[in-house]
């Protein structure tokens, strides 16, 4: 839980500095904070089971 809720803090910092980064840096943090997500979604659904 604890670590998404960190992703959920820094997805907010990075929506926040998105204005003022240039989308070339913006694209890639994204699509590591969605990745970072969906490791956290699998692993958490294979638990459950």
């Amino acid at each position: 839980m604890i670590f998404l809720v960190a992703a959920v803090l820094l997805l907010g910092v990075l929506v926040g500095a998105a204005a003022h980064l240039t989308l070339p840096v913006v694209v890639p943090a994204a699509m590591a904070i969605a990745l970072w997500l969906l490791i956290f979604a699998v692993r958490e659904r294979r638990r459950e089971h």
